[in-house]
């Protein structure tokens, strides 16, 4: 079980190009006949490229992916839900539920052992945007039927326990310790809080520390019962399977649980436009450096972020990259290298580098920031935009050929609203021109857009830990009130009490006097004098002289 992050990787940074690959086999289409044979309450919607997408009464959307060339079966369940649909007090509770749901269900009460037990490959993986379940095993019906059946249930029957959440809190704090001991790490999490204000990328799949020590369990199980439904989710089955039978178990399985009810909470949150360049430290040991500088760039569904890919490839991508070339084979900087972040919404193209130890960091910002905007005024050249082509079409053949990537890879697109978006983009990805990628980098890599962040090495980082404050109750144990001095006579404030207490004379200048003597809170006195002057004739358009000049009257005198 794993938060997703973003990876830093020199390939073209599409969401199925961080995935590792084996060879290439081939795909095997769906029968003709099976949309004859079609069990009660399935629908066949579409297909594309030997990927047949059918769809149950309640929602759920079922992907078949037959393929015989190798005797294993790939079963991927992908819910539209991530760290991004966190709210406040809760961040990293999609990735803990994330755990929890390997903790078994009344049915299924060891569900680890018996993915042990059948020797099953499984794990599960959260990102900003979707969380994904998946197994790989030994194609056989018993198998296939278990995986399927396993699945349904723990979708909407999982225990969510207390007891399971306070064993397993400790492992995910575990994990998130693990990052914060790793500089690329601890920096991509700085990175994103500092560049986004109000939108849920700034908070990391792994959430705060407080939230995963103190999420209520109560909480969990309403996330779960929101999200985990047929209707927010998509199955998928890739491998060596009949598909007729396995449309037969998976409307038996998942077909069984009711459509819900609820609706789905709406998020309208968009991030505003970025108004100056931000930039910070990070301060802690370790044995190098880092500079991350991100960039906001639109969601994946838009052109410009694939214009935006082929720029991180051209700019990083080893070894033929223009900042490789500049930077790393000269020896002024370790490494380069370019990552993404975010899919569904407005997310970052992050360019970043790895400098020694000891060596100016400073120094290193500045060659980035000159190779960048040197990069914005020459395009691209024509063996440039075509080797990112090249090896994007070698990246989604191999996928494509693989069921046992297809399963994690597509659950991005998954993500995104259509899974066949990943043939769409496979394809666009030929349409991109050289005046495309100059055009959105230099719409997008520009000053007032950028955040820089900087790992620095330090053996005794100034850190000032904030203490618990203790609770109102501990802070008030022992108070003990003074007696009052604050009080006053309570006073009829009626014209007539008034003048019976008013004590009226005149000074020998003519000057009138009143005195209204009574108690008030704090001995305080309150004198009031009113100097009258003029006519109403005598005074038209001298206003500003009577305010300006009793302006003067408290600036003192001789």
């Amino acid at each position: 079980m794993s938060s997703a992050a973003a990876t830093l990787s020199h390939l073209k940074l599409k969401p199925l190009a961080r995935i590792g690959l084996s060879a290439a086999i081939f795909l095997v289409g769906v029968p003709s006949v099976l949309a004859q044979t079609l069990p009660k309450g399935v629908s066949e919607i579409t297909s594309v490229e030997g990927i047949t997408e059918y769809r149950l009464q309640n929602g759920l959307k079922v992907l078949l992916m037959p393929d015989a060339s190798k005797p294993t079966v790939t079963v991927n369940v992908t819910y539209l839900v991530g760290s991004r649909h966190e709210n406040y007090g809760e961040t990293g509770m999609a990735h803990l539920l994330e755990h929890l749901m390997f903790k078994g269900t009344p049915k299924n009460a060891k569900i680890t052992e018996e993915f042990n037990r059948r020797g099953m490959r499984m794990n599960g993986t959260t990102s900003l945007d979707r969380t994904n379940y998946y197994e790989l095993f030994a194609a056989s019906d018993d198998n296939l039927q278990w995986a399927l059946a396993m699945e349904a249930d723990r979708m909407v029957n999982s225990n969510i326990a207390k007891k399971d959440l306070d064993s397993e809190m400790t492992v995910v704090r575990n994990e998130y310790e693990s990052g914060e001991n790793s500089p690329g790490g601890v920096l991509m999490k700085r990175l994103q809080s500092v560049a986004y204000d109000w939108h849920n990328y700034g908070h990391s799949t792994i959430g705060n520390r407080s939230d995963i020590e103190n999420v209520k369990i109560a909480n969990l199980q309403n996330f779960y019962r929101t999200y985990y439904q047929p209707d927010n989710a998509v199955l998928l089955v890739a491998g060596k399977f009949e598909a007729g039978k396995t449309l037969s178990w998976i409307a038996s399985s998942f077909g069984a649980i009711a459509k819900p009810t609820r609706s789905l909470p709406e998020f309208w949150t968009s991030e505003p436009t970025q108004d100056g360049e931000r930039s910070f430290e990070v301060r802690r040991k370790g044995d190098l450096q880092l500079i991350m500088m991100a960039y906001k760039v639109p969601a994946a569904l838009h052109a410009d972020r694939e214009a935006m890919d082929f720029a991180g490839s051209i700019l990083t991508g080893a070894p033929h990259g223009r900042l490789h070339k500049q930077l790393v084979e000269t020896g002024k900087v370790v490494q380069v290298f370019s990552t993404g972040m975010g899919s569904v919404d407005s997310g970052l193209k992050i360019i970043g580098a790895v400098v020694k130890k000891g060596e100016s960091l400073a120094a290193a910002k500045e060659l980035l920031l000159a190779g960048i905007e040197d990069f914005k005024k020459n395009p691209p050249s024509k063996e440039e935009i075509d080797r990112v082509k090249r090896d994007s079409a070698n990246t989604y053949e191999k996928i494509l050929n693989n069921h046992e990537a297809i399963g994690v890879g597509m659950s991005e697109y998954i993500a995104m609203g259509d899974w066949r978006y990943l043939f769409k983009d496979r394809d666009g990805t030929e349409l991109v021109t050289a005046a495309q990628v100059q055009a959105a980098a230099q719409h997008y890599l520009v000053r007032d857009n950028r955040t820089v962040g900087m790992f620095v090495p330090e053996d005794a980082p100034q850190r000032a830990e904030i203490p618990v404050a203790p609770n109102i109750a501990t802070v008030m144990q022992g108070f003990s009130a003074k007696a009052n001095t604050l009080s006053a006579e309570v006073f009829d404030p009626s014209p007539d009490n008034i003048e019976k207490r008013l004590q009226r004379s005149a000074l020998a200048n003519g000057m009138k006097l009143a005195l209204l003597p009574k108690s008030t809170k704090g001995g305080t006195v309150s004198a009031t004098l009113q100097l009258r002057m003029g006519t109403a004739e005598n005074l038209v358009g001298k206003s500003a002289i009577g305010e300006i000049t009793a302006a003067l009257l408290t600036d003192g005198t001789q």
